[in-house]
């Protein structure tokens, strides 16, 4: 259906103010976890936290998204996608209000990684389907164009945008911003009319448990392992397991007849198969970029979050541009040749960042490195969406592109974990093998330096750590400092290592794609890369 009768021309002030609350909306979302990562160092200074925690909660928020994107697409088909819109709005909202409110990283976690992230889950299909129905035709093009040009720009614009309102104002400031944002599009929900399903109101309950349970397993064993806790092989391993009974689950599902989770005979396309998994390397690369490079920015060049949020332009700028271009001038370039060179600049962004790391005092030495790194991801967003839908048919588009978008979400958040992961236990080994090593830290205290620096040294800057350290000889003073200036840098190269050897493998996995023949999109792909 549409809010304006077919064959009509330009559309209505209403339709027109409908489009620019659904760009507000995706805006609001993408820029969130912008905002966070410029923020880092305020959250920690205001709620007395740790940037491990900070770093969990940031990636638990995309893995509740991947992991409930699937079944939430299916809970707007049976409650209507006008209420998942809304329902999605509510949980976004109370995740930012729960921002601007919060005492404790609990609060965070529950709220904003939880909450928002399931609400994420339920707002992006539902989004897709009432833009598909409330505007017909060639209309549909102009809302699905505005919507991804919002969330084009708000990647570009968001650390900017951050750092400045948590600078000068608060970080709070900037997540009471959403909250008005997402107050004045409920405001006009009434614009929005609801899309009926017509589909199979089946739900494949076994096959969305095993989904999260997988997903959820793997990256939340990481998580547990970050924060130093146990049964970590045990969580990592129901995860696996998991997602072995979900492949066999579907296809007994399938042979039998009913509606399964998703269809597994989407991955009987090469160029889904590969599409998919370099949607989900890329997501990769991204996810450790931006754990390692944050916290490089505020913790090692002691950068307010306006500075890390110039610092980090480099990359946000380039990587909209690029993808503009790409998408607009790519001619008769294969797709998968522009994927191949997306990922070998990204990987050799990231590869030249890493000497840099304990070499540098200013993030103008980072610019090039950051803006190829830019180029290549950019030149990836712009071809992915398009080379792994196109073979797919018409009648299971949306499905595909659910099942994209969950990968995607699924590797944000696998990048994530995994970079904090490993740099925490990087820090801690260097942190241990340097004290013991010392011959100017005394024997008796060599041990206590090394457990408190475990715990909580990776989460100062230089600064920070010597207002933790007064009371010791000047001498020892300076070498806790040194050491936790050496381990630092060299636990931060490690996880730069993360993004490099997904960019690596992405770049593997395009002379696969260069090996397929290309493929011309069987329907319109529009909108269908939303989130």
């Amino acid at each position: 259906m549409s809010t304006t009768p077919e064959g009509a021309a330009p559309e209505s002030t209403g339709s027109r103010r409908l489009m620019l609350l659904l760009a507000a909306a995706m805006f609001v979302l993408v820029v969130d976890t912008s905002l966070m990562n410029v923020s880092i160092s305020a959250v920690v200074d205001d709620l007395g936290t740790t940037a491990s925690g900070v770093q969990s909660a940031i990636a638990l928020e995309a893995l509740v998204s991947a992991a409930f994107i699937l079944i939430n697409s299916k809970v707007g088909d049976l409650i209507g996608r006008k209420r998942a819109y809304v329902l999605g709005l509510l949980a976004y909202a109370t995740g930012a209000l729960a921002m601007t409110l919060a005492q404790s990283l609990m609060a965070i976690v529950v709220f904003w990684a939880i909450v928002g992230g399931l609400g994420a889950s339920l707002l992006l299909p539902a989004m897709q389907s009432l833009i598909h129905g409330n505007f017909s035709g060639t209309d549909q093009k102009k809302p699905y164009a505005l919507v991804g040009a919002s969330a084009a720009i708000a990647a570009a614009v968001g650390p900017l945008l951050g750092g400045f309102v948590t600078t000068y104002l608060s970080w709070r400031v900037g997540f009471a911003l959403e909250v008005v944002i997402i107050a004045v599009v409920l405001s006009q929900i009434g614009l929005v009319r609801d899309v009926p399903f017509t589909g199979s109101r089946q739900v494949d309950v076994v096959g969305a448990v095993l989904s999260v349970i997988g997903m959820g397993g793997v990256v939340l064993g990481i998580l547990v392992w970050q924060e130093g806790g146990e049964l970590v092989g045990v969580l990592m391993a129901v995860g696996v397991v998991a997602l072995v009974l979900l492949a066999r689950w579907l296809q007994r599902r399938k042979r039998a007849h009913r509606v399964p989770l998703l269809d597994p005979d989407l991955f009987r396309h090469p160029h889904f198969t590969t599409g998919v998994t370099g949607q989900m390397l890329q997501q990769i690369t991204l996810g450790g970029a931006m754990i390692a490079l944050p916290l490089f920015f505020q913790m090692t060049l002691e950068y307010d979050a306006l500075q890390a949020g110039l610092s980090l332009a480099p990359l946000s700028l380039t990587m909209f541009a690029a993808a503009v271009v790409a998408g607009r001038r790519s001619g008769a370039r294969r797709p998968a040749a522009i994927i191949r060179t997306g990922f070998l600049l990204a990987s050799i962004g990231i590869g030249l960042v890493i000497p840099f790391v304990p070499r540098v005092d200013s993030g103008w030495y980072l610019v090039l490195p950051l803006a190829i790194t830019g180029c290549g991801l950019g030149l990836l967003v712009s071809q992915l969406n398009n080379y792994t839908l196109a073979p797919v048919e018409e009648e299971r588009v949306s499905e595909a592109a659910g099942v994209n978008s969950a990968a995607g979400s699924f590797g944000l958040s696998f990048g994530l974990a995994m970079a904090g992961g490993i740099m925490l236990a990087a820090l801690s080994l260097g942190f241990t093998q340097m004290t013991q090593s010392s011959e100017v830290i005394p024997a008796a205290e060599q041990q206590q330096i090394a457990a408190t620096l475990e715990e909580d040294a990776e989460v100062m800057s230089t600064a920070r750590l010597a207002e933790q350290i007064t009371g010791q000889p000047p001498e020892v003073e300076a070498e806790v400092l040194a050491i936790n200036d050496r381990a630092r840098n060299r636990s931060l190269q490690v996880a730069l290592l993360v993004p490099l050897l997904a960019g690596l493998l992405g770049l593997a996995n395009s002379f696969r794609m260069l090996r397929l023949p290309d493929q011309t999109p069987r329907s319109s792909l529009d909108g269908l890369d939303l989130g």
